[in-house]
């Protein structure tokens, strides 16, 4: 039975490269793709692949987030996440969240097949460009419960508003987006800067590029 695979990236290029790569092989079909984490989720839960890989950084719903709601509705799913970033930041994050491989997008050619291969196994990938003192430290932190990073410190909600935030998006639109109030999102805004200990919008930038969460660069 063939490997099913889903492609989640905003760039048509890269998903268009990503799938002539896996379907050279004949053990493995792609079976569908998305360009945001939002449309993923409803897409893998009527395909439900048993692979999907990931771009960290998306709009609408970075793949951070998605990967976090795909655990727990297709807990058996197994994600790849794709990150320009090889920093202990976007990792950890990415550990948080539930991927099981994490692959730098500069050997996503040579490396893509094998990260299938080793996650179907049930093992963790990791990019052969990550430097190794970084995958040590990545292993320390997540192995570390009682070391949340500060993107733990923010429930859901907040972390969606705070993409939308980043991007540009004002209170009317966030919350037409998200079915809230402006003044709701004016309050969970506030609430999630003070927990950041965040006190301006370019910060918040900087935040959520630190941490993947937009791909804004």
């Amino acid at each position: 039975m063939k490997i099913t695979v889903f492609l989640v990236d905003d760039h048509a290029v890269l998903r268009d490269g990503l799938r002539l790569l896996l379907e050279a092989n004949p053990e493995i079909t792609v079976v569908g793709e998305a360009d945001n984490g939002r449309e993923a989720i409803e897409r893998i839960g009527q395909l439900r692949p048993e692979i999907i890989i990931m771009d960290l950084a998306m709009p609408q719903m970075n793949g951070i987030e998605a990967t976090r709601a795909l655990a727990k509705t297709q807990p058996s799913a197994k994600v790849i996440i794709l990150s320009m970033h090889s920093t202990t930041e976007h990792i950890v994050s990415a550990l948080d969240a539930g991927a099981q491989g994490y692959l730098l997008k500069e050997s996503v050619g040579a490396e893509v097949l094998d990260a299938v291969a080793a996650v179907r196994r049930g093992l963790f990938y990791w990019s052969k460009k990550i430097p190794e003192k970084v995958v040590l430290d990545c292993k320390l932190r997540a192995s570390k419960s009682d070391a949340p990073t500060p993107l733990m410190s923010l429930s859901r909600r907040e972390r969606e508003i705070l993409q939308l935030v980043v991007e540009g998006r004002s209170s009317a639109e966030i919350a037409q987006a998200l079915n809230l109030s402006p003044k709701t999102v004016d309050t969970y805004r506030s609430r999630l800067m003070h927990k950041l200990d965040i006190a301006d919008v370019p910060a918040l930038v900087k935040f959520a590029v630190q941490f993947g969460l937009t791909p804004l660069q």
